[in-house]
């Protein structure tokens, strides 16, 4: 979901001249900007390092729940697969901007009790630690999907689709929690363009970096 809504504000954006979508299966979309390269093995990226050394930065969206894992297999689809494709990515072109998607509570200690949070903290310990031209942290709480935008997880859509009616109340009642799927775009592209002072942002830092770029 995340990733669907960060491919539209790319391609929608002046300044990204092109988008490599990598991929398990394909978008269906087209646009003179895309390149859509389907990889099966998200730990090994042998066959894109041509590809990923022309890029200027990498949008990481890929996510999973923590629900119903042990903490040794959310770690590996967490820390272990990012890190493959961040040290990919790094070891094709060290000019490169990472932008990841993490999550509101996330525990930068990697001490506390909520498993995921630990997990996470460590993620984006070990992103901030390598040496890419900049590294950001993005850690939206609840994102609400735009333009279209559906999850591809069955619960999911129809968790927000009992929602729905709920996003206006949401947004009042926690303006500094609440997001959007075109927001995450826009910031990511921001922050690849432009930098910023903060490396961790919150959903507040998240939407006013948005509205800059609106």
């Amino acid at each position: 979901m995340v990733g669907a809504g960060v491919l539209l504000e790319c391609v929608d954006d002046a300044r990204v001249t092109s988008v490599l979508v990598v991929t398990r299966k394909a978008t269906g979309r087209r646009h003179p900007k895309l390149t859509e390269v389907l990889n099966h093995d998200f730990f090994n990226y042998d066959a894109l390092t041509r590809h990923f050394a022309r890029l200027d930065a990498c949008f990481f969206c890929l996510g999973v729940s923590a629900a119903g894992l042990s903490e040794a297999q959310y770690h590996h689809l967490t820390y272990d697969l990012t890190l493959a494709a961040a040290n990919a990515m790094l070891a094709a072109s060290r000019k490169m901007v990472f932008c990841y998607v993490s999550g509101m509570g996330t525990d930068s200690s990697e001490r506390g009790r909520a498993m995921w949070a630990r997990v996470k903290g460590k993620t984006e310990n070990a992103l901030l630690a390598l040496p890419f031209k900049a590294a950001f942290m993005l850690r939206p709480g609840f994102i609400e999907p735009l333009r279209g935008v559906r999850s591809s997880t069955g619960w999911y859509r129809a968790a927000y689709a009992i929602a729905r009616p709920l996003f206006p109340l949401l947004r009042r009642l926690f303006p500094r929690q609440v997001t959007t799927t075109v927001n995450l775009g826009r910031a990511m592209i921001a922050l690849a363009a432009d930098g910023h002072p903060q490396r961790i942002l919150a959903p507040a830092d998240i939407n006013e970096l948005a509205k800059r770029t609106a």
